[in-house]
């Protein structure tokens, strides 16, 4: 009897070490837009441009992603002031509104105050965002951030001072991002990284759930992983570069025929981006396989009905292939269906967004450096 109470209380101090911080998928700006009747006007003046995140002029950037929706909130400063974030794979930096804003992006979120915490520092620096349509500048400060019941020392984040005009229909009040330290503008030490450093998490491990329709349900675990989201072995894969988490693609394929990808191309799983993205070329031939038509705004529109009939999408990692059904790549709403694959220009690296991982349970580990993917459960 003695024994199993100390395998359960190793247990159970082991299940400690899971901090799991829960998100909601809520209202996108595409929707909130539509609302307004401003969409087709703002669509028209505003391209979506998801390359323009991963263009490094020294400044990270950020995209103008209409259909982001999942968002979990955290607080900063000595008391708390709370923030809702996007928790990015695709950059590296944190930043909130601050008190000193005045654009209107700032003036419907949350804004952080200075003066009220007592833990709060400034930096030296001043920080700069660029977006697919503007960019956010701030200054730099560091003070207590409390993540998913984790609370790190110290961390350098961003008090935006003018944000594009764009961040006005989103949710989020900010982003939180989890990618590697060598895209992080001004060098800033990323949350997750100060998380393994101060010995908050058991192992260097996050993991993200995305769920589907519902609107709860989805959560980042940090320092492991959750055996209720996935079914089913992990399957591990190389980072080939620890910029992004950016990993080998050998192929897209429909039946067995290559569509896009042809010889091998660089992909990133990206929390930040809602679609699956590529080169222009190899998306309209990807979105005309499946039967897409793409409109005067970009997105690629196919016939409600035909879903059932369309054929899954499989995309070749690291010699390991996750297949993406229509049911998982084609959007309904009212205004009718799309795919969720969209055109990322001349850009060559893939990124495969929230369409793919909800689908794919995503492990992602910062000392071996690698990817893990299992079935969504």
């Amino acid at each position: 009897m003695m024994k199993w109470l100390v395998v359960l209380a190793a247990l159970v101090a082991f299940a400690e070490c899971l901090h799991k911080m829960p998100l909601i998928k809520g209202k996108s700006a595409r929707q909130t837009l539509k609302e307004k009747g401003l969409w087709e006007e703002y669509r028209k003046s505003h391209p979506y441009n998801p390359a323009a995140k991963f263009y490094s002029s020294g400044t990270e950037s950020m995209t103008n992603d209409a259909d982001l929706s999942y968002y979990g909130t955290i607080s900063i400063g000595t008391p708390p002031q709370s923030f809702s974030v996007i928790f990015d794979t695709g950059s590296s930096n944190l930043w909130v509104p601050s008190v000193y804003c005045n654009s209107s992006a700032c003036e419907n979120h949350n804004q952080f105050n200075p003066s009220q915490s007592s833990t709060f520092q400034w930096g030296d620096q001043s920080l700069s965002i660029q977006y697919g349509t503007g960019s956010m500048t701030g200054l730099l400060g560091s003070d207590t951030v409390e993540v998913g019941g984790i609370s790190v020392a110290k961390q350098v984040f961003g008090l935006s001072e003018t944000e594009a005009s764009f961040m006005t229909y989103m949710q989020a009040d900010g982003i939180l991002g989890l990618a590697f330290q060598s895209i992080a503008s001004d060098n800033v030490v990323p949350v997750f990284n100060n998380m393994i450093t101060q010995g908050l998490v058991s192992e260097p491990i996050f993991s993200v759930y995305l769920s589907g329709n519902s609107e709860q349900g989805s959560e980042v675990v940090f320092g492991g992983t959750d055996s209720t989201h996935y079914t089913g072995t992990i399957t591990w894969i190389p980072l080939s570069s620890a910029t992004y988490w950016q990993i080998n693609m050998d192929s897209v394929t429909i039946n067995g025929q290559t569509v896009a990808c042809s010889g091998g191309c660089q992909a990133i799983i990206d929390t930040g981006t809602s679609q699956i993205v590529g080169p222009t070329t190899d998306i309209n031939n990807l979105n005309s396989w499946v039967g897409a038509s793409t409109d005067q705004s970009g997105d690629a529109i196919v016939n409600c009905q035909n879903i059932p009939s369309m054929p899954d999408v499989t995309f070749t990692l690291n010699g390991n292939a996750f297949t993406v059904p229509a049911s998982a790549y084609v959007s309904q709403s009212s205004s009718g269906c799309m795919t969720g694959f969209g055109q990322g220009g001349t850009m060559q690296l893939w990124i495969l967004g929230d369409v793919f991982i909800r689908e794919y349970y995503a492990v992602f580990n910062a000392q071996s450096q690698n990817i893990g993917l299992a079935k969504s459960a």
